[in-house]
């Protein structure tokens, strides 16, 4: 089966869905059931609250239409006859997408007694679908605005045969035990609350630790590959981003400007304008080129609240940002060095597999990007040509460009084989004229080209994949606590404290556990806080100055030198090994 008809199955397969709701719970009213990635929704106002019980009665209800091979119909109508015929429904949400169509030929599709307004296509008859389970209840306000009504979002799945679709039921069931939402609380390394606001992340002294050890490692590998780090500050005068253009083509995204002094001044929502006015702060020669800053900048977006996802979507987050000033010769290697530094990341992480996509303005809708039509194909076709030369396989994806310039996504795929979206290469030759950026050639004076560049993407968005990458079983580099030190009784504290502080003096990140509580709950609560390793000092270890390791896995390794315990962690951290270097 084709995608497309897979993806009208998955439509068809949500107007069976609508009509299975509305024959169970009679007065429900339509709002919008597209087909999506892996599935369809839709979205129904309805005064009974769904359940996930209720899930299982719609699919019988469903599975029943399907058995009668109902006919999908399709009438055409004027947009008056359109608007008596819903009118009569009751479908108010249909009646307003009436208002916004134009005149002419209307499609309305029956299914039995249920209907709806849809361009098509749909297959044959009901007896068409299977292979379908409904999955989530969530709330979606009306069109997308928080000031409509809140309606019952239903999602089902829906796969061309069985097999893929209790393989991706078993990948959401497995996706679920990761969800960073629940294990990062679960393991104390982040909240996000009422108090401090939506979207606004707060990390606790563990997810601190995390953080630490990735900004350093970050910041040691810009610096190796000749960036020189820079600061700037979270607000600027509102005609900083005039300039710039994220006034005029990113407002929908920005925070209201404050008034200070008489003046306007924004949050920043980006970094780039500052970093330009570095370049600007002195006259440069073609020989000081590139020029290469990096900032772990944090900004601040808006985002609606429906659209908020734990670290993965938020209104404040730190980019590792970086712009790389370069004449138009030097700018097909530049990229190309972004590139191997992402390569870099997602080995060092055990990213094995990755997809590349080619973003470019859509000639269709030129209002929503800036500069010269010449400058943009030069720009795209330069892109293009380091990813070809390169013999690195890539999709491109009209109108998906950033207002000032192409750019290169690399999406990774997770342990469980799902992609997420980090790294980002964006070509930008309007900053450079909007700022009237320039370096001295032998020539005369010229316009340098600006590379924008995020490998993590955000800081906040890495640790949030990185946790469900790895079940929260961090390798031992980035675990917050990397040995957890319990004891059988209080007499083996003062060797416990002793082996926590050689520890710390060699650089590892120890925590003591010398509660008088049982030792098995000790080592169930380190395993389940996905502490790496847990050294267990009972007696004999006491008086051997001995160290019992237990591994993740639960095996023992008994009567362990602590010299060689701290030598034998130190490798593993320092190598950044994926796995426990303990045999």
């Amino acid at each position: 089966m084709e995608n497309t008809e897979l993806q009208t199955k998955r439509h068809s397969c949500a107007h069976v869905m609508a009509a299975a709701v509305q024959q169970l719970f009679p007065g429900t009213k339509l709002g919008i059931g597209p087909a999506v990635e892996n599935g369809f929704y839709y979205d129904f106002d309805c005064p009974h609250a769904f359940t996930p019980e209720d899930l299982k009665t719609i699919e019988t209800k469903m599975k029943e239409l399907i058995k009668a091979r109902i006919p999908f119909e399709c009438k055409h109508m004027s947009k008056a006859e359109a608007k008596e015929f819903f009118t009569r429904r009751g479908e108010t949400y249909k009646l307003e997408l009436l208002e916004e169509l134009p005149e002419g030929e209307i499609t309305v599709y029956l299914t039995g007694d249920y209907a709806d307004l849809c361009r098509g296509p749909h297959v044959e008859h009901t007896g068409k679908i299977n292979n379908f389970k409904l999955v989530t209840i969530a709330g979606a306000y009306w069109r997308g605005d928080e000031k409509r009504p809140m309606l019952q979002r239903i999602y089902g799945l829906c796969f061309n045969d069985k097999d893929e679709l209790n393989a991706y039921v078993k990948q959401q069931e497995e996706a679920a035990k990761r969800d960073h939402r629940k294990l990062g609380p679960e393991l104390d390394l982040f909240s996000i609350n009422d108090h401090v606001g939506p979207g606004l992340i707060l990390m606790h002294p563990k997810g601190g630790m995390l953080r630490k050890v990735l900004e350093d490692w970050i910041k040691e590998e810009n610096i190796q590959r000749g960036y020189d780090m820079v600061y700037s500050p979270h607000i600027a005068r509102l005609h900083l981003f005039e300039i710039s253009g994220h006034a005029g083509f990113y407002s929908d995204s920005m925070f209201h400007p404050m008034e200070v002094d008489g003046d306007k001044y924004q949050i920043k929502p980006m970094n780039c304008p500052f970093h330009v006015e570095i370049y600007k702060s002195n006259l440069r020669s073609y020989r000081d080129l590139p020029l290469r800053y990096s900032e772990l900048g944090t900004v601040y977006r808006y985002e609606r609240s429906g659209a908020l996802h734990g670290l993965l979507r938020v209104r404040g987050f730190t980019q590792d940002d970086a712009h790389i000033f370069c004449t138009p010769e030097q700018v097909e290697d530049e990229v190309k060095q972004c590139f191997e530094f992402a390569m870099h990341i997602f080995k060092t992480f055990g990213f094995e597999k990755y997809a590349v996509e080619l973003s470019t303005r859509d000639p269709q809708h030129p209002e929503h990007f800036t500069g010269k039509v010449e400058d943009w194909e030069r720009a795209e076709n330069a892109l293009r040509h380091v990813l070809e030369t390169n013999h690195i396989p890539y999709t491109t994806h009209a109108g998906e460009a950033a207002f000032y310039g192409p750019k290169i996504d690399i999406k990774v795929m997770d342990a469980i084989g799902r992609l997420w979206q980090l790294s980002t290469i964006q070509f930008d030759f309007n900053l450079p004229e909007r700022f009237d950026l320039e370096f001295v050639a032998p020539e005369g004076r010229k316009r340098p080209i600006m590379v924008h560049r995020a490998m993590f993407g955000s800081i906040e968005r890495f640790i949030g994949v990185i946790i469900e990458h790895y079940a929260g079983w961090f390798p031992l580099w980035l675990a917050p606590v990397q040995a957890k030190i319990v004891t059988l009784t209080d007499d083996q504290i003062p060797y416990a404290k002793e082996v926590a502080a050689q520890m710390r003096a060699a650089g590892l990140r120890p925590q003591l556990d010398i509660r008088p509580e049982k030792l098995g709950l000790k080592i169930r609560e380190a395993h389940m806080q996905r502490v790496p390793y847990t050294l267990v000092i009972g007696a004999k270890e006491a008086q051997e100055k001995t160290l019992t390791v237990r591994l993740r896995d639960g095996k023992n390794i008994n009567g362990q030198g602590l010299s060689d315990v701290i030598a034998k962690m130190k490798e593993e951290a320092d190598s950044r090994s994926l796995v426990n270097l303990f045999k």
